[in-house]
């Protein structure tokens, strides 16, 4: 299988992106379900996708049909629509769920995947919308029961009426610069030595600038000017919409918050640590910048 590209020259093209999916999938909504004839399954472990593990040839989605399909566990299939013109459904497999022979499970966050970007991209639609059905049965109104609108994602709820729509959180990340330098930070969870940039969720009254300067500020004491929006990635773990900004350095000492960190510093772009995989606006960000130092009438 072709790895993903190194680099990429717009963010609409990132994995998990709509564009990513080359016009393979074309997205309908569970009340226009049709049977399960031949259909394609996106099976779901948490993170982990269920593939076919043919003796050779790349790994491809299991089908209705396909040998011991019938006993894998699926839980809560939705229908998504159709995939290379075949049906399309997703679902659920317990978190115990080890992959029977003929099958393998392929990580959708793996820093190195192994799948294809529209592959990645459609496991991570499944991922999100199987979360929004799991976590909009009941109204948050009243408590009565949610059902589905007709040709909508959204749902209506049976007692009250109020209508809900699926749950999109935005979110910014920001590459902050001086003169030969990023600024990088650090979470305890992440690999070791992987560093990456400052980001955080928009809150209430905020436009999307002010959001990158209080979360450079809050979280490593360096305030920013020159902010400016680069491209922006569906990041659907479980339902994030990442923003991603380009910021100058404008003063301040870094001062780690570490309730969110484990570090920040400036690093210099000749000695750069581990850095985010090239799947994420994150790499992208970073690639862009230092194309911009090394070529600058490319822009970023």
């Amino acid at each position: 299988m072709p790895p993903l590209p190194s680099f990429y020259e717009s963010t609409l093209h990132l994995p998990f992106n709509r564009a990513a999916l080359d016009g393979r999938l074309l997205l309908s909504t569970p009340d226009q379900a049709v049977g399960m004839d031949g259909a394609h399954w996106v099976l779901l472990r948490g993170t982990d996708v269920l593939m076919t593990a043919p003796s050779a040839g790349e790994p491809v989605w299991p089908r209705t049909g396909d040998p011991a399909f019938a006993e894998l566990p699926c839980q809560h299939a939705v229908f998504l629509g159709s995939w290379d013109g075949q049906p399309l459904y997703a679902a659920r497999l317990p978190r115990q769920f080890e992959a029977p022979a003929g099958f393998s499970l392929h990580n959708l966050l793996a820093t190195t995947p192994s799948l294809d970007g529209a592959q990645l991209s459609l496991g991570g639609l499944a991922h999100q919308i199987l979360h929004w059905e799991r976590n909009s049965r009941f109204c948050s109104g009243c408590g009565g029961e949610l059902r589905h609108l007709p040709g909508e994602w959204g749902k209506t709820c049976v007692a009250c009426q109020y209508a809900h729509f699926p749950h999109i959180h935005p979110c910014i990340i920001v590459l902050v610069r001086r003169a030969g330098e990023v600024l990088l930070t650090r979470k305890r969870e992440w690999p070791a030595g992987r560093y990456s940039l400052v980001a955080g969720f928009v809150e209430f009254g905020e436009c999307l600038e002010e959001t990158v300067a209080r979360e450079v500020l809050e979280e490593t004491g360096v305030r920013v000017k020159n902010v400016r929006y680069v491209g922006s990635q569906s990041w659907p773990f479980p339902s994030q919409l990442m923003a991603g900004f380009v910021a100058d350095y404008d003063g301040g000492e870094v001062r780690v918050e570490e309730k969110e960190l484990e570090d920040a510093r400036w690093f210099p772009l000749t000695d750069l640590p581990t850095l985010p995989p090239q799947r994420s606006i994150a790499r992208y960000l970073l690639d862009h910048f230092i194309d911009l130092r090394t070529q600058p009438a490319n822009g970023v």
